[in-house]
């Protein structure tokens, strides 16, 4: 148990089960003397450390204190949390980091420079080891901005959390009043740093619910459950969730649980985490419309792919990819963004995005639920770049581009009749599922509602996959 009582602590009891946090460290304290340390109490060093179990899951937590120092980060407190992360990556378990901190310890200048920097590169090797969880729950600013940037997925409280690299009265032009550029809601919509916003309450159920989604660490997957659900339930309202597509996944999920993640960014890209038939599963998914808790369209987007959400999707198939969790992808696409601001950007997105796909060697399943056109398809995990298996709705369209667009581009001045004519030649021969289906570019064609049994089958045949790759240190892209 805590041998402190400070909030800190009590944000790490609240976490994790009852009476499983065991303290590390209890009794570190500050070694530095100057500029008025020496006559400073520092109990714990403003860091609360140790480790306990989320529903029987291993993890390590460490707690800012910001009653000391205001959890500024010295010498001894990133020692504190570095011995964290040896622990961690010496027994596989994920390491949450709560964070309220003033940032640098200024009093310890150089030393507390490079207890950053010590931080930063156990961060840097722990990645792609066991996962990286960090809530924001106070200020969050300057050089410490870097440690939930280099985690796997990051929480913020919705009033008082502050994240920022520079406060936004440092930026040209800007004050708070005019934009507050380090507020929960600014960054979980701009940065994509963010997974979701909540009150503390909420965040903890969210870290604990993410926990139980993941492997804790990339070689033993202890994230397979029992299956409560019906393998071979029918999805009888899933053909009118082409739109918003986080409640399609929700919909064949088990249990209707999906966890999602950065879900205020770049929404018409879908990521997050289900359970099929107990096994965690990555989604990635287009999506055109997201509905509110009224049930009505709230948003609607293009079915185009976007610089923020192809770097968002790519993002998190590789943190699939590095934990062995297999990846399902929803598509339904027509092409890329069209904006001057885009232009600058959008090649290498999508290039990023077909990337991450062509280069993870997980478990790939593609499901086709509406259009899918041109290169933008092709990116969406087609088997042309690696996908392993590859359904498509009865209703969807594969292809090189809309029918009519393509029958009026080979017989531009030919008359509407024929136009016609030839538009319906076109969808029937080089747009229907179907006919992807005969060139082998579909595996399975099937009705919407039964999509989960034969998504579920599809993975349970791929468990046991095995792809070798060139040798080589790492891609570049």
């Amino acid at each position: 148990m805590s041998t402190t009582s400070s909030l800190a602590s009590k944000r790490i009891e609240t976490l994790l089960d009852e009476s499983s946090f065991v303290e590390i460290g209890a009794l570190v304290t500050a070694r530095a003397t100057d500029f008025n340390l020496k006559q400073t109490e520092t109990p714990s060093d403003g860091v609360v450390t140790g480790y306990g179990v989320i529903n029987g899951n291993l993890v390590y937590v460490y707690s800012q204190d910001a009653s000391v120092l205001n959890g500024s980060v010295g010498e001894m407190h990133a020692k504190k949390i570095i011995h964290l992360y040896d622990l961690a990556m010496k027994t596989g378990a994920p390491v949450i980091g709560l964070i309220d901190s003033a940032g640098l310890r200024l009093q310890e200048a150089t030393d507390a420079l490079n207890a950053f920097g010590e931080i930063y590169l156990k961060q840097t090797l722990a990645s792609g080891v066991v996962p990286q969880i960090t809530a924001v729950f106070g200020s969050c600013g300057g050089g410490l901005a870097l440690i939930p940037a280099l985690t796997d997925f990051t929480f913020m409280e919705s009033t008082k959390a502050k994240l920022f690299v520079n406060s936004p009265n440092a930026l040209d032009g800007n004050n708070i009043s005019k934009c507050d550029s380090s507020s929960a809601d600014f960054q979980s919509k701009e940065s994509g740093m963010i997974d979701a916003v909540a009150d503390e309450a909420a965040i903890y159920a969210k870290i604990r619910e993410l926990v139980t989604m993941l492997p804790g660490n990339n070689e033993d997957d202890a994230s397979v459950t029992e299956c409560t659900d019906n393998l071979n339930r029918v999805c009888a309202d899933l053909a009118n969730c082409v739109g918003d597509t986080s409640i399609a996944l929700s919909t064949i999920a088990d249990n209707q649980i999906f966890f999602e993640t950065k879900e205020n960014y770049a929404k018409d890209m879908v990521t997050g985490f289900i359970k099929l038939n107990g096994i965690t599963i990555g989604c990635v998914a287009n999506r055109t419309e997201v509905y509110n808790a009224d049930g009505e369209i709230g948003e609607k987007f293009a079915p185009v792919l976007s610089v923020k959400g192809c770097e968002k999707a790519a993002d998190f198939i590789q943190f699939c990819d590095a934990f062995q969790i297999p990846v399902l992808s929803l598509t339904n696409v027509k092409g890329y963004e069209a904006t001057v601001d885009s232009e600058k950007h959008i090649a290498k997105a999508v290039a990023k995005l077909t990337y991450a796909f062509a280069n993870a060697t997980v478990p790939k399943v593609n499901v086709v639920i509406g259009k899918a056109y041109g290169s933008a398809y092709v990116a969406m995990n087609s088997k042309a770049i690696g996908a392993d298996f590859t359904i498509a709705w009865a209703d969807a369209e594969i292809g090189s581009m809309d029918a009519n667009l393509a029958a009026k581009i080979m017989y531009d001045g030919q008359g509407a009749d024929v136009i016609k004519e030839k538009a319906a030649e076109y969808a029937a021969l080089q747009t229907s599922a179907m006919g992807a289906a005969k060139r082998g570019y579909v595996d399975q064609i099937i009705e919407a509602a039964d999509t989960r049994k034969y998504v579920i089958g599809a993975f349970e045949m791929l468990y046991t996959k095995r792809e070798a790759r060139p040798s080589k240190k790492h891609g570049t892209v």
